[in-house]
């Protein structure tokens, strides 16, 4: 099974490549623009091989979307569209979730939440936390049946410190990195040791809060872009597993067919 994966966030843009089910690349637009998504697209897709029954060349596999971004959602059909002749399969319309929701509203919860917890929970097989560090970070909670429970959802450390120096008058603006110590000597390490560990902190404290639920201390998993800068500083962390949204794409697809072929 060859599939082009994207998963478009609010900021960056994941457009990862699996032939027969099998990662080959995966390539991060941060902030991406038409042009370097359009070409990312286009290059992952000549890449997929032709179909040896098709005279017009036609490439054997599919183009599926997790899409938080509707404009860019529809970027990507039309590219896809006009300039590849293919229909794009959108997670959350034209397939399934790939695990149950037992929330208020499932359909208004982000498909990169669900097939990023559905990614974790079939390698763990039991309850297991996935918090991802984007433009907002969310740290979400599946059990042990493979049910997403929910989460939450906080502003993401570019968010925070714009938020920061918008509000008040002698702020700066700053870009957060791993502090060399837990406190500052001036006042942008300060802001950046605040928001570094605040956020740390902050999922320490809800994790285990839901372990509290569970009656054990569930698997956590952390993804996203910032995820790599914190990884040291949390122990209580099991596994860091870049671009998870895009492992999560494959595999909907994949159940997906599988369904299919079930009910065939």
């Amino acid at each position: 099974m060859n599939i082009v994966a994207v998963d478009v966030g609010n900021t960056n843009v994941a457009v990862g490549l699996f032939l027969d089910g099998k990662e080959q690349s995966i390539q991060s637009l941060p902030g991406a623009g038409e042009t370097a998504l359009r070409d990312c697209l286009l290059s992952a897709w000549q890449k997929i091989p032709v179909l040896e029954t098709s005279i017009e060349g036609k490439r054997d596999g599919v183009i599926v979307v997790s899409s938080v971004k509707p404009v860019w959602t529809e970027f990507v059909r039309k590219v896809a569209e006009e300039e590849l002749g293919e229909k794009v399969h959108v997670i959350g319309q034209d397939i399934p979730l790939p695990m149950s929701a037992w929330v208020d509203e499932p359909k208004k919860v982000g498909t990169d939440r669900i097939v990023s917890a559905a990614a974790a929970y079939d390698v763990v097989e039991d309850a297991v936390v996935v918090a991802d560090f984007g433009t907002a970070v969310t740290i979400d909670l599946v059990d042990a049946n493979g049910i997403f429970q929910g989460g939450v959802i906080c502003p993401g450390f570019e968010i925070s410190a714009q938020a920061l120096n918008d509000s008040t008058a002698q702020l700066p603006k700053i870009t957060v990195h791993r502090p060399e110590a837990p406190y500052g000597k001036n006042t942008a390490d300060a802001i950046n040791c605040g928001l570094y560990y605040s956020i740390i902190g902050a999922m320490e404290e809800i994790v285990r809060r839901y372990a509290e639920q569970l009656g054990r201390w569930p698997q956590t998993v952390i993804t996203g872009s910032a995820a790599a800068m914190i990884k040291d500083d949390c122990p209580f962390v099991d596994n860091y597993v870049p671009h998870l949204v895009v492992k999560g794409i494959v595999l909907a697809y994949m159940k997906h067919i599988e369904k299919q072929n079930e009910m065939a």
